[in-house]
Formats: C-alpha cells, sequence, structure tokens
C-alpha cells in the first residue's frame, strides 16, 4: 500500500477554552472573595466614632508614630544591606555562594516567634551583654527595629536580586571597557537601572514591617508608651476585652499597607514584585 493511499487524518478538534478559564476564576475568585468578606467584616464592625476615639486615645497615637519612625528607620537599613547582598549574589559566583542563599531565606520561612526568640538569646550571649551596656536593646525602641529588620531584611534581598538578575549585565560590560572600574559601573550604570527595584523592596520592607508581631512581642514586649506599636495595640486592646478599638486600629494598617502596597504596583518593578510574593 503507497503512502499515497493513506486516508489524510482528520484535524484535531479544538475543545472550547471557556471551561480552563472558568475554572481559573472559580478558584482566584474564592480567595479574592474571602479577603474582601474579612475587609467587610471589618468595616460593618466599626464605625466612625471608633476611628475617631481610637485617634485621641494617647496610647494609640504613640504607637502610630512609633510603627511610622520604627518602619522608616527597619526601611533605609534594609535597603542599605538589600541592595549590596543583592547586587553580589546575582553578579558574583564564589563558593558558598548557594549555602548563603539559603541562609539569606531563613527569615522568611522560620515562625516570626522563633525569629523573636533567637534575638532574644542573642542579646543574653557575652557579646549581646557587651552591646546592652552601650545600648539598651532588649525590650526598648532599638529592639522594635531590630526585630522588624530581621524579617523585612530578607525580602527587601530577595526582591533586589531579581530586580538585578533581570538587569543585563552588558551596560555594565561596556561602562568597564570605556575605563570605568567596577564601582563606578556599580554605581552609574546597575544602580540607576535598578531604581524601580529600590523602590519595590522598600515599600514591600516597610509593609512587612508595619504588620511585624511576633518577634516584637518576645523580643520588645508590649509596654504601653514604650514599646507598643500597631501590631501590638491590636493585641493590647483585644487582651482588655476592647475589640472595637482593635479593630479600628486594624483599619488603620490596612490602609497603610494599600497605600505602600498601590505604590509598589504602580511605581515599582511589578514582576519582580509578584515573583517574590
Amino acid at each position: 500500500m503507497s503512502l499515497s493511499a493513506v486516508p489524510p487524518m482528520p484535524p484535531p478538534v479544538r475543545r472550547p477554552d471557556w471551561p480552563f478559564f472558568a475554572g481559573l476564576a472559580i478558584l482566584s475568585g474564592a480567595y479574592v472573595l474571602l479577603i474582601l468578606a474579612m475587609l467587610a467584616a471589618d468595616l460593618s464592625f466599626t464605625t466612625p466614632n471608633h476611628l475617631l476615639r481610637a485617634l485621641a486615645s494617647p496610647e494609640i497615637r504613640y504607637s502610630i508614630k512609633l510603627s511610622l519612625i520604627s518602619c522608616t528607620l527597619t526601611t533605609l537599613l534594609s535597603l542599605w544591606i538589600a541592595v549590596p547582598t543583592g547586587y553580589l549574589m546575582s553578579r558574583q559566583r564564589f563558593p558558598g555562594k548557594r549555602l548563603m542563599d539559603a541562609i539569606l531565606d531563613i527569615p522568611i520561612v522560620l515562625p516570626p516567634l522563633v525569629i523573636g526568640l533567637s534575638l532574644l538569646i542573642l542579646f543574653q550571649t557575652p557579646v549581646g551583654r557587651a552591646i546592652q551596656k552601650i545600648v539598651p536593646v532588649t525590650y526598648a525602641i532599638p529592639s522594635i527595629i531590630l526585630a522588624q529588620f530581621a524579617v523585612a531584611g530578607a525580602f527587601a534581598v530577595r526582591t533586589m536580586l531579581v530586580t538585578f538578575d533581570q538587569i543585563s549585565p552588558r551596560c555594565e560590560q561596556v561602562a568597564l571597557t570605556l575605563g570605568c572600574n567596577r564601582s563606578q559601573a556599580f554605581w552609574r550604570v546597575a544602580l540607576p537601572e535598578a531604581r524601580r527595584g529600590v523602590l519595590t523592596a522598600a515599600t514591600l520592607a516597610w509593609a512587612r514591617a508595619l504588620g511585624e508581631f511576633g518577634p516584637i512581642l518576645i523580643f520588645s514586649g508590649a509596654t504601653r508608651m514604650r514599646t507598643e506599636v500597631l501590631p501590638t495595640t491590636v493585641f493590647l486592646e483585644l487582651s482588655i476585652g476592647n475589640i472595637e478599638a482593635a479593630v479600628a486600629v486594624s483599619l488603620i494598617m490596612i490602609v497603610a499597607a494599600l497605600a505602600v502596597l498601590t505604590i509598589a504596583r504602580v511605581f515599582g518593578l511589578r514582576t519582580p514584585m509578584e515573583r517574590v510574593l
């Protein structure tokens, strides 16, 4: 039997795509609805009067002020570490790189209470006690910044690593051939190209620091007008049965988180942000 006598194969039947996209919409929509339902529940549980009374409380105003200051300082520290670390991990090969990459992710995967306990034990060692003789850390304001930085810094490092991975090193190599050294190529070429990633890392670190609770509770405590930030305010208000104030403070945190995440989505580097999250 010759090949010309073989009947042609019928074209494959194309099935409609709508069942596939319907399934995706149902699965993703269920999670989105859960988030919206939680927000709606918070809004239905409080009133503008509850918000005004919360903002009129000296303790809550102090926690808002301390949260804004500590989150800002934490963000600056995170960027100070994340930019060089992300650049080093992206551009250089060295022994132990994979191990270092795994170590940098430890604060992301560890339970927050474990991080707080580890920091508390660290400052009970001889080195930690020597530091505290100069600067009080445990159960003081510096402990809040350190607890936030221990977690937020890891997210900033991961964001900057993805950012530099997406920037082609070709321009830096051209700068090196034109007479720049490695430092000049970084400051004049790589860092300006990574500016949107820096903004994304900053907003992500700030938002993560704002919501940090476990390490702060263990390492800093929850003392009124001393080491009280917004997450611990929610905890303290719940502990005395003041649910309305706790919900009002939660809404303040939600609004702040939405603001910084919107900035990251609009002005930041979207793809690395999605990969990190």
